[in-house]
């Protein structure tokens, strides 16, 4: 089996600015660096589909949920709060993002693919149950989680967070809910200031301060995370993967580098091994820098997908 790759053309068409950091370009340069390094040849590619609006439900109230496809403008651009930028295809982005998560699950799930990687955007992991923020619509992640245990059965799921920006939308969603782990490394103090003090044993809050290398960055990781994920014992890994925290990418002041990223895989991997029957399903978060991202998702899929 291999590692499933779930993209779609019409992510690319939400397109925030020429200024904006979460732009188009970045699914364009991942493509690239794929057929560049020929990597493309060991994906099975599928293309996302839109998702059934109560799958979201599961996750938004239904009233935010409506009100974001109501105040899409047919033309133009509008700010739906001071970081997210709609215009008249992001909505239609979203739910190809969201429903690419879906679409993973299901794979891994079935036995399909063995693991998933989303390319896909908008990201997710800063929209809260009823609100916008950091590019965030629809929380793609905490979909993917509902989903596993609601339609899939699963009791544990994990959730990893590696984004160099808190992912305080998924801590919003699951703070409380033992059934699902949720293990975020972030810049602190940095946005989105908030949920960095939740005092919940299923939140692991794994906080970096600013130059953290690579070093740190693993025992900080392996120290925090390791035994919590033994304890938990997932049955599948769902990952929250932003590739920001490169020490070329100017959104943050972390200093990683495209190793790093490998690293964190194969810890991920192994734990999957043992506890998840090696299901594991990723979803592109952030990461701007055009090509520190591209160099580190595909250090990320390499791991994924074995080769």
């Amino acid at each position: 089996m291999k590692t499933a790759y779930i993209s779609h053309h019409d992510c690319t068409r939400h397109n925030m600015g020429p200024e904006h950091p979460e732009s188009p370009a970045r699914l364009m340069a991942i493509l690239d660096q794929l057929q560049d390094t020929r990597l493309n040849q060991e994906l099975d590619f599928f293309r996302a589909e839109l998702v059934n609006t109560d799958h979201v439900r599961r996750v938004h109230p239904a009233t935010y949920v409506e009100q974001l496809d109501l105040i899409q403008p047919k033309q133009g651009r509008i700010y739906a709060d001071p970081d997210t930028i709609m215009m008249p295809d992001t909505m239609r982005a979203a739910k190809l993002a969201a429903g690419a998560a879906i679409q993973a699950v299901d794979a891994v799930m079935c036995g399909q693919n063995k693991n998933a990687f989303c390319a896909t955007r908008p990201p997710g992991h800063h929209a809260e149950r009823n609100k916008t923020m950091g590019f965030c619509f629809y929380n793609n992640i905490a979909i993917a989680a509902k989903h596993a245990m609601d339609f899939h059965g699963l009791e544990r799921v994990a959730i990893i967070d590696f984004d160099v920006h808190q992912g305080n939308g998924t801590v919003d969603i699951f703070q409380g809910d033992p059934r699902v782990l949720v293990c975020s490394s972030f810049q602190h103090p940095y946005y989105p200031y908030s949920h960095y003090a939740v005092q919940e044993s299923n939140i692991i809050n794994t906080p970096l301060e600013a130059h953290t290398q690579g070093r740190g960055f693993r025992n900080k990781v392996e120290n925090a995370w390791l035994n919590e994920l033994q304890k938990h014992k997932p049955q599948l890994i769902l990952i929250s993967a932003g590739f920001d925290a490169h020490k070329a990418d100017k959104m943050s002041d972390i200093e990683l580098d495209k190793t790093d990223y490998r690293w964190i895989t194969e810890m991920l991997m192994d734990v999957a091994k043992y506890y998840s029957k090696d299901r594991i399903v990723s979803i592109l978060e952030g990461g701007y820098n055009l090509k520190a991202l591209a160099e580190s998702v595909e250090q990320h899929l390499e791991v994924l997908a074995g080769v």
